[in-house]
């Protein structure tokens, strides 16, 4: 028997490549007359701010109206949010306008709006319930802890160019857990859009239990769900009128309802009633040693989200003006945004898919549209609260209702099932597991789930025996091929994956399956490598005892295709040396012609 083939001494590695960053992109001018030069050195890191610095006159009367139409829906759209959340809804509006104010700074996009989101509403009521003990204030600080939280991942994610990482959440996994989020926030404010006296849970199942059983008691109050109903129907019509803020229209309506009608009093319909008036002040968030790790698991939940929500809008929007995408500098914004928030009392933000094209819709030309409308929710909170003191707290919940019913996609989710339908079970069951389990430990299961579902494909890939087809070009499948003709003595074997600790020990007994089932007794292996595209530690060792068990059964190993990156790796592991220069062939064609020219002896040097 041959000795088995040992590692000489390791070869010295080879110099690094210098690549671009992950985000590198070419600048290109924005679309449009007068837009600024590309930012460059300390302007790329405040590149809103760039944008204002060299601000055109012509932008104004657009972003002046478009700051305007956008405050018509930030205002009841950032109370629901907050109030659906846990918080006070006060606490919406201080996130609106420093989430505004700090991406109109640090945000690379010229349209996208920031503030409380529907997507991010489950995440942060599920730990404000379990922990405010109902205290307004507590409830408070904890939201803007979440912030806080978020906000410093963001930032430090965005710094260290890890704005790539939302990418590793495929689109079965996005619906599913968006799915999930959509059901948890509807089955939450069921009870306040039927009036049921339903005390507030963190289980949703809780929640949904005790809500049912008012139900069938017949504690429905009639008054708040007819205008839930009418303000959630006025949302909905509304939506299909161009430019008209139909969630301000439905929100207004409402509350005048309640102050003609007397709704409050006579028949009990609840509203906001005072709020607190002035502009928020910074404030650091009290919170006791218990708090810290839901604090901190909601914040890391929140920043994945709201970062992926971000990502993608930024990336339509940026595909429909013809501008660079930098996710990076996305999330250096999202971050200082949140931070923003958070330490001035306010909830955690996102990007928004509906407040964005409101200032898309009304002609918004840079970031100073957001800047306009964060001047005028200041406003509102420094003179105006007043008015908000008849706003019924139905009127939110039906917002809310409205938004969590886009979040849903069943569309994809029937495309996904006619293509590939365990991906569709895939995303249901991360919805069931965000249902179930509860918002944070559901996006701990979608990263799971998302992580498998990668390594799967790698884990047990495809390989397939070779052989030469008549009116085809190259090697198939002789699966696909049955009339293919195998040269006799040789095997030849493609493996589709990169070779690493999961599935080497399967390509072994894939090759060593493929020896014994060949229809002539093997002398030589052929590993058509190309689509082999790393190589790790374990894989090699796998490698090196693959080709001691073929040469005890006089069996030759060699590869054909090995990329020069794959191949540096085997050099640097020292396997390169060990098996020799003479067993690797630039194409199969190469050792087929080699086998066939030494009659089907090995190759020189071998054995």
């Amino acid at each position: 028997m041959p000795a088995r083939p040992a590692y000489r001494r390791l070869l010295r590695a080879q110099a690094p490549v210098n690549r671009p960053p992950h985000d590198a992109v070419p600048h290109r001018r924005p679309a449009g007359r007068g837009a600024a030069p590309p930012a460059a050195g300390v302007w790329r890191w405040l590149p809103g701010l760039h944008t204002l610095v060299h601000y055109q006159r012509a932008w104004l009367k657009h972003d002046l109206a478009a700051g305007l139409a956008l405050t018509a829906v930030l205002v009841p759209v950032g109370m629901a949010y907050a109030s659906a959340s846990g918080a006070p809804a006060i606490a919406g509006l201080y996130a609106t306008v420093l989430a505004l104010l700090a991406y109109a700074l640090f945000g690379p996009s010229r349209l996208l709006v920031l503030g409380p989101d529907s997507s991010l509403v489950a995440l942060v009521l599920g730990v404000v319930l379990s922990l405010s003990g109902g205290d307004p204030a507590r409830a408070l600080a904890l939201a803007a802890a979440i912030a806080l939280v978020s906000g410093l991942l963001c930032l430090l994610a965005g710094l260290a160019k890890l704005g790539f990482i939302t990418e590793l959440l495929s689109k079965p996994i996005r619906y599913g857990y968006m799915n999930g989020i959509a059901i948890t926030v509807l089955i939450s404010q069921a009870p306040a859009l039927l009036g049921l006296q339903v005390e507030r849970s963190d289980q949703l199942l809780g929640t949904l239990w005790a809500a049912g059983a008012e139900l069938l008691a017949g504690r429905v109050h009639l008054p708040t769900v007819l205008l839930g109903g009418a303000v959630v129907a006025c949302i909905v019509v509304l939506r299909r009128v161009p430019r008209l803020p139909g969630v301000l229209v439905a929100v207004v309506g409402a509350t005048l309802a309640v102050t003609l009608l007397d709704l409050s009093t006579r028949h009990g319909v609840e509203v906001l009633g005072a709020v607190p008036q002035g502009l928020p002040l910074p404030m650091l968030p009290m919170l006791t040693w218990q708090d810290l790790l839901p604090v901190l698991l909601a914040g890391l939940a929140v920043a994945l989200v709201s970062f992926a929500d971000t990502s993608v809008l930024s990336r339509s929007y940026a595909a429909r003006t013809r501008t660079p995408v930098n996710p990076n500098q996305e999330m250096v914004a999202l971050g200082a945004a949140n931070l923003a928030a958070g330490l001035f009392q306010g909830v955690p933000v996102s990007a928004s898919s509906s407040r964005t094209p409101v200032a898309e819709a009304a002609g918004a030309r840079s970031q100073a549209a957001g800047l306009v409308g964060a001047l005028a929710v200041a406003a509102l909170l420094a003179f105006g609260t007043g008015l908000l003191a008849d706003l019924p707290r139905v009127a939110l919940a039906a917002v809310v209702v409205v938004a969590a019913l886009t979040l849903i996609e069943l569309r994809g989710l029937r495309r996904i099932h006619r293509m590939q339908p365990w991906e569709f079970w895939l995303s249901l069951g991360c919805t069931a597991g965000v249902v179930v389990l509860g918002p944070i430990e559901g996006i701990g299961l979608a990263v799971l789930l998302a992580v498998i579902e990668f390594l799967w494909g790698s884990w047990r890939p495809h390989s397939a025996v070779l052989g030469k087809a008549d009116g085809v070009e190259g090697y198939h499948d002789v699966q696909r091929y049955p009339a293919a003709r195998r040269e006799p003595g040789l095997v030849l074997f493609r493996w589709d994956a990169p070779l690493f600790f999961a599935n080497a020990e399967f390509f072994r007994e894939r090759v060593l399956q493929a020896v014994a089932a060949s229809p002539t007794p093997a002398r030589q292996v052929v590993v058509g490598a190309e689509p082999i595209t790393s190589v790790d530690v374990t894989a090699a060792d796998v490698l090196a005892e693959l080709d001691a068990e073929l040469q005890a059964q006089g069996v030759v190993l060699v590869f054909a295709e090995m990329k020069d990156p794959t191949k540096d790796k085997l050099k640097h592991f020292g396997l390169f040396a060990a098996l020799g220069e003479h067993r690797f062939f630039a194409t199969l064609e190469e050792a087929v012609a080699g086998f066939a020219a030494n009659g089907g002896a090995p190759p020189p040097d071998c054995g």
